[in-house]
């Protein structure tokens, strides 16, 4: 997998957590550098990890699938990716507490994706360590920024960047299938 392709696989699987972090901004007065770095550290490293848990629960099982690891790589990224662009229409913003009984449940929900993307790293033999920090430093960054985007600019950014992501994942699944069969690259 090129860097590029991680780099877009990183970024759509930030968007849900951008997403959220620009809500947490909206739900606080003035968000802090504080507030940043706590959506940030959750976001980011709950990103990094689930990845890295679905790689590992991923390897076991490679070499009964290899044969057909392409079409469950196109499955899971797509159906992810029709899960966020169904859930970009929802308009509601979680509340804007930061501390861990509020972040913990959103840092995991928000990083379920990332579990079953690691699951299709396994098969793809991909180098797990770099991309499970690059996933997790791009994750970090946006919902960092997130915060403050949302904090500044309000809600009208959610539910773009929660479909954007969708269709960014959905046009990678689809990318790893057609490679496989031959018919792309």
């Amino acid at each position: 997998m090129s860097l590029w392709e991680l780099f877009v696989i990183a970024v759509g699987l930030s968007m849900d957590a951008f997403a959220v972090s620009i809500c947490k901004g909206l739900s606080v007065q003035r968000a802090g550098a504080r507030h940043c770095l706590i959506a940030g550290l959750y976001f980011g490293g709950f990103q990094a990890l689930m990845p890295l848990v679905g790689y590992l629960l991923g390897r076991q099982f490679a070499s009964l699938i290899t044969q057909f690891d392409h079409w469950i790589a196109f499955v899971l990224l797509a159906f992810i990716g029709f899960n966020m662009v169904r859930e970009s229409r929802r308009e509601e913003c979680p509340a804007g507490d930061f501390g861990p009984k509020s972040m913990l449940p959103l840092a995991v929900a928000t990083s379920i994706d990332a579990l079953a993307v690691g699951i299709t790293f396994a098969f793809l033999q991909v180098n797990i360590v770099p991309a499970v920090s690059f996933i997790g430093v791009i994750t970090f960054l946006l919902s960092f920024v997130g915060v403050k985007v949302g904090n500044v600019f309000g809600a009208k950014y959610k539910s773009r960047a929660e479909l954007c992501g969708g269709i960014v994942l959905i046009a990678m699944g689809t990318k790893i299938l057609l490679d496989h069969l031959g018919i792309w690259g």
